[in-house]
């Protein structure tokens, strides 16, 4: 590992954090979010705010820095691209809404669409102007994505026909507000079931399409059901060969390996701070024996993940892809932030349950990432997943046996009616 930037990347680095002093506030302290100082929480107020922000990066050649710049990025190396990202979490900036669309569906199209579709979505998706969502997960098809059922059938027997979609999807990241979305359906139920898919991008404002916001447990309402009813789709809007969605899928997927990255929430200087402010037994937390335990082994997981991190970074440096390995990181953040926010809100022993978050030690963080910290154990992986991944890509252990194995979709055991 290299944890210097060479002459070139501290350049660069010097001109990001001179662009972001001009156009952001610095955090106050490094746990500090958007949120937290966001007054007007309205989902159109934040998305108005992600919009600006974003015309103003393009405006000045900071965004989408990894795309080409015929459409509308920098075209940044990967390791300059992180440089950034290092930089801008050291500011308050708005977040959460244009991510899905660059980080994911952008790339797909500049790898599968046609010159004039790329000329035609890439760069209102560079300046913020039109928002993308990935519409993939259905009820019965979350971990096991390819065990979907919305269906994909040719109105005709013309090569070009278009496509009708009949399904419903579910967990869908800003569908509500969203222009355009990439989506996946089953075209073939009669090979298997990795065969049998093909991969779209549509409109979601087109006929059927209707999109119902899931109120979540932390008062939220990021994601949505997404159903489709007779929905008509044309060939051109096809992404790949018919049947072979889930080679696109498969690259849509590891795009958003790379921007989920760690799982935010609590993390071991918060723990720690809350440790050193709260009582135990009429003595300061952090001299009880059992809580000095865990906060040394979680200094010891962050520890980890800043050197696996840094390896990454490295390779990055040297114009290397890091492999599989990079789901260790989402893997034990995840898990640790959830363990981290559970300690944290049983250490404030009745204040734990407080609602008035602004009544609470540490700005009720803690019982925020309690309601919130479950779905990151989920979104871009289930631990089971990335557990899977790491033994069998990194680690070479032999697969899982597949009992699906040699079966058509079809022949596939399943509650539901053929």
């Amino acid at each position: 590992m290299d944890f210097s930037d060479t002459t070139e990347e501290a350049a660069f680095r010097m001109e990001a954090r001179a662009w972001l002093d001009a156009n952001a506030t610095p955090k106050a302290h490094p746990n500090q979010t958007w949120a937290s100082v966001l007054e007007d929480k309205t989902r159109d107020n934040i998305v108005r705010l992600c919009k600006e922000f974003q015309s103003r990066r393009h405006a000045d050649g900071w965004a989408c820095l990894h795309w080409p710049k015929e459409y509308g990025g920098r075209g940044c190396t990967a390791i300059e691209r992180v440089i950034y990202g290092q930089e801008e979490s050291r500011y308050i900036v708005p977040r959460g809404v244009v991510e899905i669309g660059q980080g994911m569906a952008g790339p797909i199209l500049m790898k599968y669409a046609t010159a004039d579709q790329k000329a035609r979505y890439l760069p209102p998706m560079a300046t913020g102007e039109e928002i993308w969502c990935q519409i993939f997960s259905e009820a019965s098809a979350g971990s096991d994505l390819a065990g979907l059922r919305m269906a994909a059938t040719k109105d005709g027997d013309a090569d070009d026909a278009d496509w009708i979609l009949d399904g419903e999807k579910i967990w869908t990241s800003g569908a509500h507000y969203s222009d355009f979305g990439i989506t996946i359906a089953r075209s073939d139920g009669a090979v298997a079931k990795h065969k049998g898919l093909t991969f779209f991008f549509i409109d979601m404002k087109s006929p059927g399409i209707s999109i119902a916001p899931i109120r979540q447990i932390s008062g939220s309402s990021h994601f949505n059901s997404v159903r489709f009813d007779n929905v008509r789709v044309p060939d051109a809007q096809r992404l790949g060969a018919v049947g072979e969605g889930w080679k696109v899928a498969l690259a849509t997927l590891m795009n958003e390996r790379v921007s989920v990255g760690e799982a935010p929430g609590p993390d071991f200087e918060q723990i720690f701070a809350l440790a050193q402010t709260v009582e135990l037994n009429d003595r300061p937390a952090i001299e009880n024996q059992m809580v000095r335990s865990k906060l040394a082994h979680w200094y010891c997981e962050t520890a980890g993940l800043k050197n696996t991190r840094m390896r990454s970074i490295s390779a990055l440096s040297r114009g290397e892809t890091p492999g599989p390995e990079n789901s260790i990181a989402k893997l034990v953040s995840a898990r640790k932030a959830q363990e981290i926010a559970f300690f944290g809100t049983d250490l404030m022993d009745q204040c734990g349950i407080v609602s008035d978050l602004e009544l609470v030690p540490g700005d009720g963080r803690f019982q925020q990432s309690v309601l919130q910290s479950p779905g990151m154990r989920i979104a871009g992986g289930t631990d089971e997943i990335l557990r899977n991944i790491i033994a069998e890509r990194v680690l070479g252990l032999p697969q899982e046996p597949r009992p699906d194995k040699g079966l058509t979709f079809r022949q596939i055991p399943n509650g539901q009616k053929k």
